[in-house]
């Protein structure tokens, strides 16, 4: 899962599979860990942020995992022992598999020293077709997958029950592309405004949106609600902050001023404020972070 950073440089194997699924061994001397990855087959794409993954953790520490808020649902299938999930305004709550909807504020995940899942970062509509309720009944919270779609407890128990990692992957898909293909489109309006907002990073004021689909706040505010979860204001701050993220991990020249007028923020204690709000930390302890000895994920 996302979120692990060990002190000790790890020591890295990259082994290819069948089906493509690759697979990348870390040891240090306090932990040993691989991460599984394949690409999903084309019909599932729309649907995904990213690569879905398979985590293992074999001896490891017992560190709190910090998720940093994305513009996506996270969908958890835990293959072994439960996760103690905090998140806003929330106590801490044992979960076996499970959804995340949208959040405007960090949650905090432990495990066990010894731990299993599988992740998948799906977008905020496609989390709609698949989980089949509003998504403002999940935004800011995490809740357990048995709860929202009971006839996952089997998936689970195959996918502890597979030997590999290919047929993992394979019975996620087939899970997806049916929920998918049992579910009914998004409006044309929502998934307008959704990628227009994306495509610009949160940047579009929400008046200009809804203006351009000639609906009026109050409709275009009830219908990110239903499809999305949080009100359009708060999904463009998500999105301003994970384009944030993404400069802050991958430039080593540009100023946090700089970044911070790049996207869309006021200024840099803009930056510094949405930062606290949605992370719990600052710029600059995230930068410090990525750049740490063997941290592979914040």
């Amino acid at each position: 899962m996302r979120g692990v950073a060990l002190q000790q440089p790890p020591r890295v194997r990259r082994t290819s599979y069948p089906s493509c699924v690759w697979i990348e061994r870390h040891e240090t001397d306090k932990g040993r860990w691989e991460v599984a990855r394949r690409e999903p087959r084309a019909q599932l794409r729309p649907y995904l942020l990213g690569t879905p993954e398979g985590w293992t953790q074999v001896r490891g520490e017992t560190h709190p995992l910090r998720q940093v808020r994305f513009p996506g649902v996270p969908l958890i299938f835990n293959l072994s022992t439960p996760w103690e999930v905090e998140g806003p305004g929330m106590r801490p709550e044992v979960l076996d598999s499970f959804v995340a909807g949208m959040h405007a504020a960090p949650t905090i995940v432990r495990g066990a020293s010894s731990w299993a899942c599988m992740e998948l970062r799906l977008t905020p509509l496609g989390a709609h077709r698949i989980l089949g309720v509003p998504m403002h009944e999940v935004a800011n919270r995490s809740v357990d997958l048995g709860d929202l779609l009971p006839d996952t407890g089997e998936l689970t128990a195959r996918l502890r029950d597979a030997d590999s990692w290919a047929v993992r992957f394979d019975l996620v898909e087939a899970f997806l592309a049916r929920r998918i293909g049992e579910s009914r489109p998004a409006p044309p309006g929502v998934e307008w405004s959704w990628q227009r907002l994306r495509r610009t990073g949160g940047c579009v004021p929400i008046g200009t949106l809804a203006a351009e689909l000639g609906w009026s706040h109050r409709q275009l505010i009830s219908r990110f609600r239903e499809e999305i979860g949080l009100a359009p204001k708060t999904v463009a701050r998500v999105l301003r902050f994970d384009r944030a993220v993404a400069a802050l991990g991958s430039s080593t020249s540009r100023g946090l001023a700089e970044i911070a007028f790049d996207c869309g923020f006021f200024d840099q204690a803009h930056l510094n404020r949405e930062f606290r709000e949605l992370s719990g930390t600052t710029p600059t302890a995230f930068i410090r972070s990525r750049r740490a000895p063997g941290a592979i994920a914040a």
